[in-house]
């Protein structure tokens, strides 16, 4: 285990809590971790909340990142540090090629204050509006200026996934109705120098509806309408702000896409969690045949919790085409054990690991991802606040 929350890291300040995505990458003869911390302060500002010491996109928040340099040999920390704070509730997220990692915010709540009708509960009032993507070098040795990639959308983030060859990137949202998106950058490797934001449509099916009712392997041809303002102030207020304007032009609905990656042919992988008759979770392939038409295809749909379970972050095994499901069912009145699982290409599932936590029996587990060489897998207990690395020979997986 490592980087407990509340620990003291090299900087001097203390590990922050809810670890949730991450990616491991090679900087030099380093191996470095660059890990979210989804915290939400429930959702109110909290003066000097920040987790960093410098940089501070908006200082009442807690959420971030933080940067580990891991011994690739005994696998311990070797130094730790904030490297992106002041902002909120980082869910997930995804690695660069040009080696950075973009973290998410999975709001939109802002400045403006909204009152729940049901009990009056408040929430907002933040000193900036929140909802967007912000990209940290892996590089980095401290915190980093924050700058918000607001061309690539306000609305509930999750996760990313960048094409190597183009620059596109691949984004989920995290609502009952989402969206899966791409962002077409201006210059290959320069977010913050703008680009286009679309979502997807099922061609010849507007507003197609894909959270049920979809066969296993149901194939469909995908092309991208264009989101005309990706940053629209009623998002402080309507978290629906962008996705509403993609309906509009006949785009489609899944049910809350959370993980989402990307293989080596260009193949964008993404699970639904609460999608299928079921509830318990859908896993989709898209493919891109041409610069804009693909097609999409349901890999596999959870007949039932005991099977899949809410899938959540998502990665590839070393060296297949396996996918690595971390579980995320520990919500009220739905309470099921939480599993890492194996699906296979052909559609087959397996258990690899389950959470066996006496102290957090319903934390689930979030940021699974491999080492560069493929040696070690890390990944983390969230409301434990822990980062567990598991290795063995993974060549001994078969299909």
């Amino acid at each position: 285990m490592l980087g407990r929350v509340k620990e003291i890291m090299s900087d001097g300040r203390p590990t922050p809590a809810a670890h949730d995505g991450q990616w491991t990458f090679k900087v030099g003869k380093e191996l470095r971790i660059v890990r979210n911390h989804e915290v939400a302060g429930r959702s109110l500002p909290a003066e000097n909340a920040g987790i960093g010491s410098r940089y501070h996109y908006d200082d009442t928040c807690g959420g971030g990142t933080t940067t580990l340099v891991i011994d690739p040999k005994t696998r311990t920390v070797v130094r730790d540090f904030v490297s992106l704070s002041g902002t909120l509730i980082n869910c997930a997220g995804g690695p660069t090629p040009w080696g950075s990692w973009i973290t998410c915010e999975e709001t939109t709540l802002g400045q403006t204050v909204r009152v729940r009708e049901s009990d009056g509960r408040r929430t907002g009032g933040f000193k900036k509006p929140h909802g967007y993507c912000f990209e940290v070098p892996a590089s980095a040795n401290s915190e980093v200026v924050p700058e918000p990639l607001k061309a690539m959308g306000r609305f509930e983030h999750e996760a990313v996934a960048v094409d190597r060859k183009t620059g596109v990137v691949y984004m989920t949202e995290d609502m009952g109705s989402s969206g899966f998106y791409r962002f077409l950058p201006k210059s290959y490797g320069k977010l913050a120098n703008g680009g286009v934001l679309q979502m997807l449509a099922v061609a010849e099916k507007a507003e197609f509806d894909t959270r049920t009712d979809q066969p296993v392997n149901a194939e469909y041809s995908v092309n991208w309408v264009t989101i005309d303002d990706p940053d629209p102030e009623s998002a402080d207020v309507n978290r629906l702000a962008v996705h509403e304007q993609g309906l509009k032009k006949g785009g489609a609905r899944f049910a809350r896409l959370e993980g989402c990656e990307i293989d080596a042919k260009g193949r964008v992988y993404f699970a639904a969690t609460s999608g299928g008759n079921s509830k318990a979770g859908q896993i989709w392939m898209y493919e891109p045949v041409s610069r804009d038409e693909g097609r999409m295809r349901l890999l596999f749909e959870s007949p039932s919790k005991d099977v899949l379970f809410m899938p959540d972050n998502i990665c590839l095994m070393p060296n297949s085409d396996r996918l690595m499901i971390c579980e995320d069912g520990d919500y009220d009145g739905l309470e099921s054990k939480n599993y890492l699982r194996i699906l296979n290409a052909d559609g087959r599932i397996a258990n690899f690991a389950a959470n066996v936590s006496e102290k957090f029996p319903r934390s689930e587990f979030a940021g699974s991802v491999f080492s560069p060489d493929g040696k070690t897998m890390f990944v983390n207990l969230q409301t434990a606040g822990v980062t567990l690395a598991i290795w063995g020979d993974w060549s001994k997986f078969r299909s």
